[in-house]
């Protein structure tokens, strides 16, 4: 058994495990396997391993390797800061965008998203532990920006993301957790059908299950100690 093979399942397990002390399906929750600074060669080992879904950060190490992996059926997520040079390539390969937190990046994967493909799958990401150092809008801003792009055609608006202020103590994990599971709500509330929370990561996914993660978004307990990126 490689080790990303026994990797995988050790965190499948975990998520079944978290779903159900929460009482939820287990499917109901998403593995996005964060592929980034790996080799293709370690994506193509997780396929194998039954992984789907793919999470990378630096567009032309993304590029390359949805280049040399073509014959695989992947779901590509983009989930690194946006530039707005990169929108197009961006929007031309990825099924799926963690992390948009302004309008005009929005309009332009509206723009750029080619007629041929499904609508743009998108999240936008929540600065909800008020990091300066962070990308995100603040919460009290998300209604307004997710009302705004629910109108923009090739998107389609599914979700919240976020990567809260770490934290060792469960309790202080799920607190901002719960937080983005109440804007969700409040969100659908009025008006809005929205059906993804991507949040928790390795050291914390228990936590954002708990409270009502569908996504997370785990590297290092997959792929192990990150390599330095390829920009």
């Amino acid at each position: 058994m490689t080790a990303i093979l026994s990797n995988l399942q050790a965190i499948r397990q975990a998520i079944t495990q978290a779903a159900q002390a929460a009482q939820r399906d287990p499917a109901s929750v998403t593995l996005l396997a964060v592929s980034k600074t790996f080799p293709a060669d370690a994506v193509r080992e997780a396929y194998a391993a039954g992984q789907r879904a793919f999470g990378e950060n630096y567009v032309q190490e993304a590029l390359d390797k949805i280049s040399t992996l073509h014959d695989l059926q992947l779901e590509w997520h983009f989930i690194g800061p946006i530039q707005s040079n990169k929108t197009r390539v961006i929007a031309e390969n990825f099924a799926w965008i963690h992390g948009v937190d302004r309008l005009k990046i929005a309009q332009r994967f509206s723009e750029q998203r080619p007629a041929d493909l499904p609508p743009l799958n998108i999240c936008l990401q929540v600065n909800v532990s008020g990091e300066t150092s962070k990308s995100g809008v603040a919460p009290h801003e998300v209604e307004a920006l997710a009302l705004q792009i629910s109108l923009l055609p090739n998107l389609k608006l599914r979700g919240l993301m976020a990567i809260p202020a770490p934290a060792d103590d469960v309790v202080a994990q799920r607190r901002p957790f719960a937080q983005m599971r109440e804007l969700l709500q409040q969100l659908n509330a009025h008006g809005l059908q929205l059906d993804t929370l991507s949040m928790g990561m390795s050291h914390d996914f228990a936590a954002a299950i708990t409270e009502g993660a569908t996504m997370v978004r785990v590297g290092t307990a997959i792929f192990g100690l990150r390599s330095k990126p390829q920009a």
